[in-house]
């Protein structure tokens, strides 16, 4: 019942129209382009230009002989490779049109993976700045050992001078009594 009231109302615009039949062709142009490409890539072998000077050498000995189909100017002879060279051409420019567009999205994939590498770069340089920037702040190895060492010559300085007697019998020995000796006289006010 449903369906016949389906037909009575026409077609249905929620659904796409069935393709009737058409006089025009259709064309893969997938597949048309494909094999432009394998008869230009053939046209362009040494292949086909062996197989053109066989046939054009058998044709020009065939034609010489006394059972010649083509009298000597060879006009059949011209016109097949006339015809040859008009389909070649466009057939050419086909194929080369399809390796222009393969290009032109392998040239954009290139440029798209170029720029990721250079914010991936700008990045990793950023980093790596400021881990130099984090470093500079650390107190290294070398800083400190560069720092105890001035310490220890400015210790042996005043010692040498003579500037504040050494401190005996409180369990501290020479060395450690030297060194808080140099610590109270750098903590203490300067006039």
């Amino acid at each position: 019942m449903a369906r016949d009231r389906d037909e009575r109302r026409g077609p249905r615009l929620d659904q796409p129209k069935e393709r009737g039949l058409s006089l025009r062709p259709t064309v893969d142009d997938e597949a048309v382009g494909r094999l432009s490409e394998r008869i230009a890539r053939f046209l362009g072998s040494w292949r086909f230009i062996g197989y053109m000077t066989a046939f054009i050498a058998f044709w020009i000995a065939l034609n010489i002989s006394p059972w010649h189909v083509d009298a000597y100017p060879f006009i059949f002879l011209t016109f097949l490779l006339s015809l040859q060279a008009s389909y070649a051409a466009p057939l050419i420019l086909l194929a080369q049109n399809r390796q222009a567009d393969r290009d032109r999205v392998q040239y954009n994939e290139d440029r798209a993976r170029t720029e990721r590498l250079i914010a991936d770069t700008e990045y990793l340089m950023r980093e790596i700045a400021s881990l130099r920037v984090a470093l500079g702040e650390v107190a290294t190895r070398d800083y400190i050992r560069s720092e105890l060492r001035d310490l220890l010559d400015d210790l042996d300085e005043r010692e040498a001078k003579g500037k504040k007697p050494k401190k005996k019998g409180k369990g501290y020995d020479d060395a450690d009594a030297s060194v808080t000796d140099a610590l109270a006289d750098d903590a203490a006010p300067t006039p």
